[in-house]
């Protein structure tokens, strides 16, 4: 099947890492709930060239309010969320206890530099019966390897060759302190969280222009065990 064929129905694949996240977010979203974005950015879905998934990563249509928090001031100018706050990431959130229905991490894990004290927000302000939702690299795949391979002053040089599309203001220093199932487990404990995390094999990413990349990685993803998946979908609902 070729890339075309397999966006031809909708403009995605059945290996659409987008649209299998964001379709279990929406699944989630309690009418007129209150979604926290943490790491929000500048909300690049927005120049998504498929309009199904913009449709997904909007979250507005179905919520009441989301507010989006980050470190990065760009946050302030991003059109996808109703507020915008520019956070310390060693402070409390300016949020009250128990005040967010479900709260969206997506491609932000792998930047933690504190997790402790990211789980112990994500306790305090998700509501009883609320979720978090996160989507990240495994550690153990192999764009975790290869990230932790190569030093992040390289990063922003070497990505724009695999993913011509990605700009270098989208582009962090990663750590992946919390990158495996075992270290979820760790941080957010049985007594405070049910976990419904799963591995996720999506299509071959950071392969540039190359056909014969893509094909490569898409065999070691038919083949690799589920611990060396290449991401992790994490869904936590708060007891």
């Amino acid at each position: 099947m070729t890339a075309g064929q397999g966006t031809l129905a909708g403009g995605y694949t059945r290996q659409d890492g987008s649209v299998e996240f964001y379709g279990r977010v929406q699944a989630l979203l309690p009418t007129r709930g209150v979604v926290l974005d943490f790491g929000a950015g500048r909300g690049w879905w927005r120049e998504d060239d498929c309009e199904y998934r913009r449709r997904l990563n909007d979250l507005r249509g179905v919520a009441r309010f989301v507010v989006g928090v980050d470190v990065d001031p760009a946050v302030a100018g991003n059109t996808g969320i109703d507020a915008a706050m520019l956070v310390d990431p060693d402070v409390r959130l300016p949020l009250r206890s128990a005040s967010v229905d479900v709260t969206v991490a997506d491609w932000v894990f792998e930047h933690l530099d504190r997790p402790d004290h990211f789980a112990a927000e994500m306790e305090r302000v998700i509501r009883p019966g609320g979720w978090l939702c996160a989507r990240t690299p495994n550690r153990w795949g192999y764009v975790g390897v290869g990230a932790r391979l190569i030093p992040n002053g390289w990063h922003t040089r070497l990505l724009s060759r695999l993913q011509p599309s990605r700009q270098a203001k989208d582009v962090f220093p990663t750590t992946y302190r919390v990158n495996t199932r075992s270290r979820i487990g760790e941080l957010f404990r049985p007594s405070s969280w049910e976990d419904a995390v799963y591995m996720f094999n999506p299509d071959p990413g950071y392969t540039g222009r190359s056909r014969s990349a893509a094909t490569v990685l898409a065999g070691w993803q038919r083949i690799a065990p589920p611990p060396l998946a290449t991401n992790i979908f994490v869904f936590l609902r708060r007891l």
